[in-house]
């Protein structure tokens, strides 16, 4: 079984009213350890009340990067500059590519503002390789019921799948890159096991519960990191949990980040600035 080489806890770093826990980097983690696996957030989960002010994201540039939302509970509302915008409700998926540059905006819906209830949601950042960096952005929102799913132990696991191929489901998007992707949700008892290329990276956080993997003891706000000695990774919920869990092909190339940018080199950060200043990604004053 692979080895895993050293377990994270995710940092509690509230935003304004929004409970977050930050999975990734860390001190202990660096943003290229699981290398296209760059970002990770957890927000909540929470009970808002009535009259909140939902999420606090709104306009800000991206550049250079892809961002997968999962919303577990809530609402989340995409707007942005090319002219996307979605209500993607508990169980759905969001996908932007920024690319060489967009504006956007990721806020509650008026409904979930004026009634409030249960929030929690992961957002994800995998980078892009130096050829995709300055792609043309896209977006793509999945309701619950566009995400393909499949069973992993009887009715004691469910996998819902957002890339790459697993166990014979088909996932509804296609990343630009060799990226595997999905939520799997497990009752107490629930067992299953992947066999994944030595040369890839794994990625594994905890959302919720308990779990043994290759023998070691995940909790929640747990996130694993692998060795690259072996292929096979075997699991059992100890508790009803959560995961994400995903693997992909390394890029190995440098890169620089800064603020909501993502480039190669320094100098491409600046650039960032400059055209995101100069109008280059669009303007804010249409959200």
């Amino acid at each position: 079984m692979r080895t895993i080489k050293a377990i994270h806890k995710a940092v509690y770093e509230p935003i304004a009213d929004l409970i977050t826990y930050r999975a990734m980097p860390s001190a202990s983690l660096p943003m290229n350890a699981i290398d296209p696996f760059i970002f990770l957030n957890h927000h909540g989960h929470q009970e808002y009340l009535p009259k909140n002010n939902g999420l606090p994201f709104g306009p800000h540039p991206h550049r250079g990067f892809e961002t997968v939302t999962f919303i577990l509970e809530g609402d989340l509302v995409h707007k942005d500059s090319s002219g996307h915008e979605s209500i993607i409700h508990t169980g759905g998926v969001q996908w932007m590519v920024a690319g060489k540059g967009l504006i956007h905006a990721e806020i509650s819906s008026d409904e979930f503002k004026s009634n409030g209830g249960p929030l929690e949601i992961l957002q994800l950042w995998i980078n892009l390789p130096s050829k995709y960096k300055m792609t043309d952005p896209s977006y793509r929102g999945l309701q619950q019921k566009d995400i393909p799913w499949v069973w992993l132990d009887g009715n004691k696991a469910i996998a819902y799948i957002i890339f790459g191929d697993w166990k014979g489901a088909q996932a509804p998007l296609q990343a630009l890159t060799d990226i595997h992707l999905a939520r799997i949700d497990f009752k107490e008892g629930g067992k299953t096991g992947f066999f994944i290329p030595k040369e890839k990276n794994i990625l594994f956080y905890v959302v919720k519960g308990t779990l043994s993997v290759n023998g070691k003891e995940i909790q929640q706000h747990d996130l694993a990191v692998f060795a690259h000695d072996d292929e096979s990774v075997e699991i059992t919920a100890l508790t009803d949990a959560i995961i994400l869990f995903g693997h992909a092909t390394p890029f190995h190339e440098p890169f620089f980040a800064y603020g909501p940018f993502v480039m190669n080199t320094r100098d491409e950060i600046r650039q960032a600035y400059d055209d995101y200043n100069t109008g280059k990604f669009g303007s804010e004053n249409n959200f």
